[in-house]
């Protein structure tokens, strides 16, 4: 059960659509955000759920009951979620261990973007499965921050977000720090670039130990807009089928089953734009400029050096 593929990725970076793709190959199963090496045990990571600003919980208890109780209903939900309490005491990567075996031959997909938030949550995966792929799914820096700030005034019409709240961290993190955005720190300053390099530099920093071999970076965009071509060197990388029949299988996230609204009690799991609308959408993998003045500022300043060189190393212009 040790060959998963673990997507590392900041939230906003097509990480629901790309994982539900990447899940529909035959050789593949995606699953729901499951959050589970954010924790070392089942227990702390009720703990965890307890105190998140969003639906945590929801894509492990959707997945469980999917695989282990055959659909998902307010029923099978439920069910799920006293498999969850019984086994309090499993490491949470026992507990992946046995979603993978429930779904082998296929392997799993697992792309919760808390995993990137701590260089620890990401050792714990490497640690639980050292023959684990890694992919580092990137999105332009530009892309990535008009994506927070929709979400952000989005989220605002539901009312006042609490002080802590993910997507503050993410809009106004006020350092180039992952600690930052860890903690949920924010500022009054609304500029998302911070959070984005400061995530991309936690996975930087924490791929540089994985051996070549076992991990890829790709561009979210070219999944999307490049879209067999980017999805052959993801499978050949992976080991899998590329006929055209498994590649055309990858163009349809739609078919997943986490790709809709789950029962009311674990309506989430994944992405809520995702959710409403979860096909293929070519447009959406538009290229961005990294010069020039950016929307959400009001001085008319453009990225930071920092950002910018990152960005370019990553095959942005």
């Amino acid at each position: 059960m040790n060959q998963i593929l673990v997507v590392l990725a900041p939230p906003r970076s097509f990480t629901s659509i790309v994982s539900a793709m990447i899940g529909q190959h035959s050789q593949m199963y995606g699953l729901a955000e499951t959050h589970l090496f954010c924790a070392e045990t089942i227990s702390e990571w009720w703990q965890e759920c307890n105190v998140a600003t969003f639906d945590m919980d929801h894509g492990l208890r959707r997945v469980v009951a999917e695989l282990f109780f055959g659909r998902q209903t307010e029923i099978t939900v439920s069910r799920a979620s006293g498999w969850l309490r019984r086994r309090s005491h499993f490491t949470t990567g026992l507990i992946f261990e046995e979603l993978a075996r429930k779904v082998h031959p296929r392997i799993a997909v697992d792309k919760s973007p808390t995993t990137v938030l701590r260089l620890e949550s990401m050792q714990r995966v490497y640690c639980a499965f050292p023959q684990a792929r890694f992919l580092h799914l990137v999105r332009h820096p530009r892309g990535y921050g008009e994506s927070v700030m929709r979400c952000l005034d989005e989220r605002k019409k539901l009312g006042p977000l609490p002080p802590k709240h993910w997507l503050l961290s993410l809009a106004a993190c006020p350092s180039l720090s992952a600690k930052d955005v860890q903690a949920g720190n924010h500022c009054s300053d609304l500029d998302p670039q911070r959070s984005w390099y400061a995530l991309h530099i936690n996975i930087c920093e924490f791929l540089h130990l994985i051996p070549e071999a076992q991990k890829l970076r790709i561009r979210g965009e070219d999944l999307l807009t490049d879209c067999e071509q980017s999805l052959v060197r993801l499978a050949t990388w992976l080991g899998l089928r590329t006929d055209s029949e498994a590649i055309e299988e990858m163009r349809h996230p739609e078919r997943s089953p986490y790709a809709c609204f789950g029962p009311a009690s674990a309506l989430l799991g994944n992405d809520r734009s995702f959710l409403r609308n979860p096909a293929l959408r070519p447009e959406r993998g538009r290229l961005h400029a990294l010069d020039g003045p950016l929307s959400w500022r009001e001085d008319g300043e453009g990225f930071l050096s920092e950002v910018k060189k990152l960005a370019t190393a990553m095959g942005y212009q």
